[in-house]
């Protein structure tokens, strides 16, 4: 979840932002420029209920210097910055900065100057662009609640994975390997995919271990490894299966349910060999360990997975312990797409709580 950063210090020096934090809001006083050091910073402006992409920062770029420049708008900032991952920035306050300007050639702060107004000129015709960002019912006219991400930037994203690895992907040990500007060429300028929404995907990737990230030949960390591209192609069609879906039979799995199948398939995973699609898992210990510790995790947690099938009835045996029969091939085929579907739900959840 998002966090606020409240009131600009107007002190130099490093700061470290948690991935989701802000590090300035629309609209305030600005008192400080920043280097990004290490990570990233996704720049977006607040839209009704949803927000305007802007664009991705990264290591070695200056953000928040516009402000500095900015007499008419008396010093704020014209749109919101926060951390994708964890980043890292160095503080320059505006005080500071003032005095190395002082220190310039006249006809240097001239050509700065006039950079920052034309910069600022592009800027006010970027906010007076439209947007889609936010989730419009065009029938009612009304928001339907802002989504970082929708059905088609994920199956957009998704298919550009598939099939520029297919076609450029290098096969290494690890996967197949791509350098990210030829993810990005494709991605960004011929799909029309936003940078922001890209790079969330390649986080959310990494996280459930489809993705790793490796050094180029500048030992610069932009190869992006795809680990199982058969496994993003089965996401993709499980994500354009439920786009055309009605809301009763699209699949909705709970946290706590997802926490539960997890053990319940690793559990699985250490029978062998197994004849039948359903199996039977002791779930007694399971339960005790969740209780002790407040997990709020109980057997009806898995009644979402009951409603799809994926689990039956809970069994009380001859010594009171409880186990459950688990479909074992329908959860081994559910489970990558519920971790992922839920990474990207927790993704949207996470953004709205920034409107």
């Amino acid at each position: 979840m998002a966090t606020a950063a409240g009131k600009e210090s107007a002190k130099s020096g490093l700061r470290t932002l948690k991935a989701g934090e802000i590090l300035f809001n629309d609209g305030e006083k600005a008192s400080s420029l920043y280097i990004i050091q290490r990570g990233q910073l996704r720049l977006f402006k607040p839209k009704g209920k949803g927000f305007i992409e802007i664009a991705v920062l990264r290591a070695g770029e200056v953000i928040g210097e516009m402000a500095y420049f900015d007499d008419d708008g008396g010093g704020k900032r014209s749109c919101s910055a926060s951390a994708m991952v964890s980043t890292d920035v160095i503080e320059i306050s505006f005080t500071a900065f003032a005095k190395t300007m002082s220190g310039l050639n006249p006809w240097f702060k001239t050509i700065i100057n006039t950079l920052a107004n034309r910069l600022r000129q592009t800027n006010a015709r970027v906010k007076e662009l439209e947007s889609n960002s936010a989730s419009v019912n065009y029938g009612t006219g009304k928001h339907s609640g802002y989504e970082f991400f929708k059905a088609n930037d994920v199956i957009k994203i998704l298919g550009t994975f598939y099939l520029v690895y297919k076609s450029h992907g290098e096969k290494t040990e690890q996967g197949l390997a791509l350098h990210r500007k030829t993810l990005d060429l494709y991605a960004k300028e011929i799909y029309g995919i936003i940078e922001s929404k890209l790079d969330e995907m390649i986080h959310i990737l990494e996280e459930v271990g489809l993705v790793g990230i490796a050094n180029d030949q500048d030992g610069l960390p932009k190869v992006i490894v795809l680990k199982d591209i058969d496994k993003i192609r089965s996401l993709f069609i499980f994500y354009n299966t439920e786009k055309h879906l009605t809301e009763d039979k699209k699949l909705k799995i709970s946290s706590k349910c997802q926490i539960f199948l997890e053990a319940l398939w690793k559990r699985i995973q250490s029978k062998p060999n197994i004849q039948s699609a359903m199996t039977l898992v002791e779930i007694s210990d399971l339960l005790r360990t969740w209780k002790e510790k407040a997990a709020g995790i109980t057997v009806e947690s898995l009644d979402d997975a009951r409603v799809h099938g994926l689990v039956g009835e809970v069994i009380v045996g001859d010594d009171n312990g409880l186990s459950i029969e688990v479909n074992f091939t329908k959860l081994q085929k559910l489970l990558p797409n519920i971790m992922f579907m839920n990474r990207i739900l927790k993704s949207n959840q996470d953004k709205s709580t920034m409107a």
